[in-house]
């Protein structure tokens, strides 16, 4: 198939690999921007592996705790001057409290809520009408915990990151310093007990490719090159791992060592970072700005 100009720029941004190398990648990969992803990083090309991690949208996330019960929701905007609208502050106030006391199944059903006499689906439309930028519900996650387990919470930057976490033992200090832990460290797994196969042998897979096409291990014995393997797979899985990431307050520590000195253990978290995994209008900024003051 022809590739575009576009998917070479999309992957380019991605991977940070050159544009020549983007082109051979999507040619061998049909077009398809996750495998194009991995043939670069099997060949050793791929310099930086942004994918859903790039912050691509504008909005906020907000965390709101009642007993046992929390909720995290993230409400996406056209640009970031939206979030300091008392307005959307507002809506966003208003949809993660009435998410959290109905607890719906999806966002179908969130937006189906009624709140102040109207639904929140009308609520959004009237937003959007009334700030003139485009306003949406994007994701949300309703947590509840044992009357012996702890919430941690940590909001950065006002919303732009929000990190939710479930601890049994350990006390609330400690809850609050691991929510800021998945915040900085973004872990995807609480420890690999957690982790799909398909997920480790994905892993493996692509490492296999990187180790066999890596010149220092030609003609190595096999034992040694299954070696590299393996300890690329496990540190690569390590890195996915709450507990088995460096504890941000104390590097020398392992999260795992921290909570058997406490006592305590993650059950679960939730981590949003604003706008992740979208892919955000490229506009001059200056034409942004005439266009909004009728320039």
């Amino acid at each position: 198939m022809a590739v575009t100009a576009a998917q070479v720029k999309e992957l380019r941004d991605k991977t940070g690999a050159g544009m020549l190398d983007c082109k051979n990648a999507l040619t061998a990969s049909d077009g398809d921007i996750e495998k194009a992803i991995d043939w670069l990083r099997e060949k050793g090309i791929a310099k930086s592996i942004k994918k859903a991690s790039r912050i691509a949208a504008e909005g906020l996330a907000k965390i709101v705790i009642d007993g046992n019960k929390a909720c995290m929701v993230e409400v996406n905007t056209e640009t970031d001057f939206v979030t300091k609208n008392a307005q959307f502050l507002a809506l966003l106030d208003t949809a993660a409290k009435a998410i959290l006391a109905a607890a719906p199944a999806d966002n179908e059903a969130a937006l189906a809520l009624e709140v102040n006499g109207a639904t929140l689906n009308d609520e959004f439309i009237n937003a959007t009408a009334t700030i003139g930028e485009k306003i949406v519900l994007r994701r949300f996650a309703v947590v509840e915990k044992a009357d012996d387990e702890l919430f941690g919470d940590y909001t950065h930057m006002g919303g732009a990151k929000t990190a939710l976490v479930v601890l049994k033992g350990g006390n609330e200090e400690l809850a609050h310093f691991m929510a800021m832990q998945v915040a900085s460290m973004s872990p995807t797994y609480v420890s690999s007990a957690d982790m799909p196969a398909d997920v480790v042998e994905h892993e493996r897979k692509v490492q296999t490719e990187i180790v066999r096409n890596d010149e220092k291990f030609a003609g190595k014995p096999e034992n040694v090159i299954n070696g590299a393997i393996e300890g690329k797979v496990s540190k690569s899985l390590k890195e996915m791992c709450l507990v088995d990431q460096e504890y941000f307050m104390d590097t020398a520590k392992k999260v795992s060592a921290v909570l058997k000195e406490n006592g305590a253990e993650v059950k679960c978290f939730v981590r949003y970072t604003v706008g992740e995994g979208i892919e955000k209008r490229e506009e001059n900024f200056a034409e942004e700005v005439a266009k909004q003051m009728n320039i």
